[in-house]
């Protein structure tokens, strides 16, 4: 980063014209400039604990600002907006102060980025906060306001909004590739209000679900600090919204072993899966986390250390887009490695039912992001089921007819039909957890 500087300060002296030489001034505010700028690449890139930007105030300065917050105009946070003030104010999202103004919007939007101080930063989602022509004019001309949570209650302030038109059909368009209003996302988008409010955000309470799970709601700096306490020298993350399966143990038990090879004495597996809004049809996440502690406790993932961890980003189902802010936040959050697989955040089209996006593009732009090369990639390796062996395995070419592949569909058909899989498939007590849930879920079906 010191070379860097160096150069780059070098090139833009070498930019200026003789004429401004004569002017110092001139000079040292233009170098200036790039020393800013320098600095902020070092600190992002440098991902140290005072890099991530928190936007929760201090316990002490809570009740002054909560008892001021009282008397502001007031919109309430639906439930995918309360869990985005959620990942702004862990600093999941740095260097986002709150939700996107319509520049943030349409940097966000049009170049996968944020820029601060001409500095492009990964933020290849939108981050914003919809509102209805009416909550428009009501806090029209406001320094600031209350956002509440679905309980009523004052969760955060944000000072001076910013409302402009919440252009639908773009956003989905270039967040999604697709406009279809059955998409489950882009159907909220459409949905939600005719504008957008952005502005700095300052949260007033910790976001708690009280559902069970919150001791598993590690903030980024409480990782890193999780992470320095097990003397990690690599954090492989694997995302995921769905259970786990013998398939997935191997791979982590093989990738914790291929770090080794490379040198590091003590990686360590973040099994991450994604804790806000989801589709219907998902797995819902106090049965995935169930299937995880289970798992976890018999040991499927041999001697590796785990740290069981939520993210709570909504899903969007955005494919290539959405992947990269996957692995764009778990480097926030202290993350080495990143684990990327076939079709990540994909779905179904809603329309013709076929894979909306490219398998291997999510990984192809992982691999070329300019704002993601101090987060290492690992191949994802797929494990079919060896009918001889009575395990899942990687694929022997020289017997590929001993190995037959359990989609999801066909899992799930088991699990609601209460079979039992083959030896080997899944942590039997893992596996238990999830066919109760069909089961239940069937049972509903039919009432």
């Amino acid at each position: 980063q010191a070379i860097w500087l160096k150069h780059t300060t070098a090139q833009h002296a070498r930019n200026i014209s003789l004429p401004h030489l004569a002017r110092p001034a001139f000079v040292a505010m233009r170098l200036c400039g790039v020393l800013r700028s320098a600095l902020l690449v070092a600190a992002v890139h440098s991902r140290g604990a005072s890099a991530l930007l928190e936007l929760i105030v201090p316990v002490a300065e809570r009740p002054a600002l909560l008892k001021a917050a009282a008397g502001l105009p007031k919109l309430a946070l639906s439930e995918e907006e309360l869990q985005w003030v959620h990942v702004l104010a862990e600093g999941w999202a740095t260097p986002l102060e709150g939700f996107m103004t319509e520049a943030q919007y349409l940097q966000s939007t049009h170049y996968e980025h944020v820029i601060v101080d001409g500095v492009f930063i990964p933020m290849p989602v939108p981050i914003v906060k919809a509102c209805t022509t009416a909550e428009k004019d009501l806090i029209s001309g406001a320094d600031a306001i209350a956002l509440t949570g679905p309980d009523g209650s004052i969760v955060a302030t944000m000072e001076k909004p910013e409302v402009y038109q919440h252009m639908k059909e773009e956003r989905a368009g270039r967040t999604f590739g697709i406009t279809h209003g059955e998409h489950p996302y882009i159907k909220m988008i459409y949905e939600s209000g005719d504008w957008l409010v952005g502005g700095k955000v300052k949260v007033l309470k910790e976001i708690k679900y009280n559902d069970g799970m919150d001791q598993y709601r590690l903030t980024p700096t409480q990782l890193k600090a999780k992470f320095k306490e097990l003397d990690a020298d690599a954090v492989f993350v694997f995302q995921l919204r769905n259970p786990v399966h013998n398939g997935h143990a191997l791979l982590m038990q093989d990738t914790a072993q291929k770090l080794k090879e490379k040198g590091f004495k003590k990686p360590v597996l973040w099994l991450s899966p994604l804790g806000g809004w989801t589709k219907d049809d998902d797995v819902p996440l106090d049965t995935r986390m169930e299937q995880h502690r289970a798992i976890i406790k018999n040991g499927v993932f041999g001697d590796t250390p785990v740290v069981l961890a939520i993210f709570p980003s909504p899903m969007l189902y955005a494919g290539p887009t959405e992947v990269q802010w996957h692995a764009y936040a778990r480097l926030n959050g202290g993350a080495t490695h990143y684990i990327v697989g076939r079709d990540p955040a994909g779905m179904k089209h809603p329309g013709t039912n076929e894979d909306i996006y490219h398998m291997w593009h999510g990984q192809s732009m992982l691999k070329m992001s300019p704002g993601l090369q101090k987060m290492q990639l690992l191949p994802f390796t797929f494990a079919s089921y060896d009918t001889k062996a009575q395990k899942m395995a990687f694929l022997d070419p020289k017997r590929k007819d001993d190995f037959v592949s359990i989609s999801g569909s066909k899992m799930r058909k088991m699990a609601r039909e209460g079979q039992t899989p083959p030896d080997g498939f899944m942590d039997p007590e893992g596996w238990q957890i999830l066919s109760k849930f069909y089961q239940n879920l069937e049972k509903k079906t039919e009432l």
